[in-house]
């Protein structure tokens, strides 16, 4: 088994900057990858970053680029998104993922979390 617990979400106005972390724990050598989607009311769930495990290319979704940053910390098997320049459409419950590969959290197959809400507010 995996288990994926998120922290680090909350309510915040728009321009401000949250981090939000995510520990894994469990059977985690098989997966390759971690990362964040997120689904807002009424919206399907959407990919925003990801990075691969054992090195440091990131991935991003266009509508977070140049604003959100993943890292990751092997030691602690933690992922974080940093999250800067907030807008009320950033508004979601935010889903730690932990994947075979970047393409599977991309397609948003993998492990997830329990998700942390984040709201945006104007």
């Amino acid at each position: 088994q995996v288990q994926l617990v998120e922290s680090g979400g909350g309510l915040v106005q728009a321009g401000d900057s949250l981090r939000l972390s995510c520990v894994a724990s469990g059977r985690t050598f098989s997966s390759q990858a971690m990362g964040w989607v997120r689904q807002a009311p009424g919206k399907e769930r959407e990919f925003v970053a990801a990075i691969w495990w054992s090195g440091s290319t990131t991935y991003y979704a266009d509508s977070v680029k140049g604003r959100f940053t993943i890292s990751k910390n092997n030691a602690k098997n933690t992922v974080y998104l940093q999250m800067n320049s907030l807008k009320p459409e950033d508004t979601a419950v935010y889903y730690c993922t932990l994947g075979s590969t970047v393409v599977a959290i991309r397609a948003l197959n993998g492990y997830w979390g329990q998700g942390t809400q984040v709201t945006v507010s104007s």
